[in-house]
């Protein structure tokens, strides 16, 4: 399950790169949040009248993990696709294990071992290599581009979300999943509405359509549900690592559909994602 996650999100970044021109970020936000919600209240609308006054009793926490979770970490993926390749984005999606057993150390006292801490620094030179372009240096004038940076504040985002699932109200997991989509779709409606206030709205062309579809099947629908029944039966701190799989499988659809430029450092620093896998797992295998 978080191999085929890891596949679909991987797509998901080409697919932000491949609607520039196509759609504009807010409106491609929205419309994937109204596809996916519609899809999931048509499935689960009976189990959510059985378990409403669960789901009301837990509303303020919903309300955050699909506000920031969802739109807030989509909204600046696609925005950052803008300024940023799907290879950086999705090689900077990296340091979203990093950041989920930072958290968990700090929120739940979890406790972390040296090899993951080890894991963790690794992971990290991975993600500064591709967001410096391979000049470490840039790090000290902040030089980076705007697009990395959007990303990196994503991550912190989803990070947030996946250490919150830990503490999820007792619903099903489909029930669960239809009530943050409704808040994705609540809270991502405001952001459209700006874009059309300030007339920069793009509604989307053909290509649009299908690119939104894709979105909504498979990065948003399919992948976010096998990532959080990934998360029950492992904990966030290990479904968290395979995160580290999404640049691999984003660095191999960028350079295959978009054709995008494969450089040295995007080699070194897929090699040091794989070893912060490794050495974070190392353990349980052996």
């Amino acid at each position: 399950m978080l191999a085929i996650t890891a596949l679909s999100w991987g797509g998901n970044a080409v697919a932000s790169r491949l609607a520039v021109g196509e759609i504009s970020p807010m409106a491609l936000t929205c419309l994937r949040w109204t596809i996916v919600m519609s899809i999931s209240l048509a499935i689960t609308h009976r189990e959510i009248t059985t378990e409403w006054t669960l789901l009301r009793r837990n509303w303020p926490l919903i309300f955050a993990m699909g506000a920031f979770g969802f739109t807030g970490f989509n909204a600046l993926l696609y925005v950052g696709a803008h300024y940023t390749t799907a290879v950086n984005l999705t090689i900077i999606q990296g340091s979203v294990p990093v950041l989920v057993l930072l958290g968990a150390l700090l929120v739940f006292k979890t406790r972390i071992t040296v090899l993951q801490i080890l894991g963790m620094i690794v992971t990290l030179g991975g993600v500064a290599l591709v967001a410096t372009r391979g000049d470490v240096t840039a790090l000290l004038g902040l030089a980076l581009n705007p697009g990395d940076l959007l990303m990196l504040l994503a991550c912190v985002l989803y990070a947030s979300y996946t250490l919150a699932l830990r503490n999820r109200p007792k619903v099903s997991g489909f029930v669960f999943f239809t009530a943050l989509a409704a808040v994705a779709f609540v809270t991502s409606l405001p952001l459209m509405f700006y874009e059309i206030w300030m007339g920069t709205v793009l509604w989307p062309t053909p290509k649009g359509w299908m690119i939104v579809l894709y979105i909504a099947l498979f990065p948003s629908l399919i992948a976010q549900l096998f990532f959080m029944r990934a998360v029950e039966l492992i904990g966030p701190g290990r479904a968290g690592i395979f995160v580290n799989l999404v640049p691999v499988f984003g660095a191999i659809l960028a350079v295959g559909i978009l054709a995008e430029p494969f450089r040295l450092y995007h080699g070194a620093a897929l090699l040091l994602v794989f070893g912060g896998i490794w050495l974070a797992e190392w353990r349980r295998k052996f």
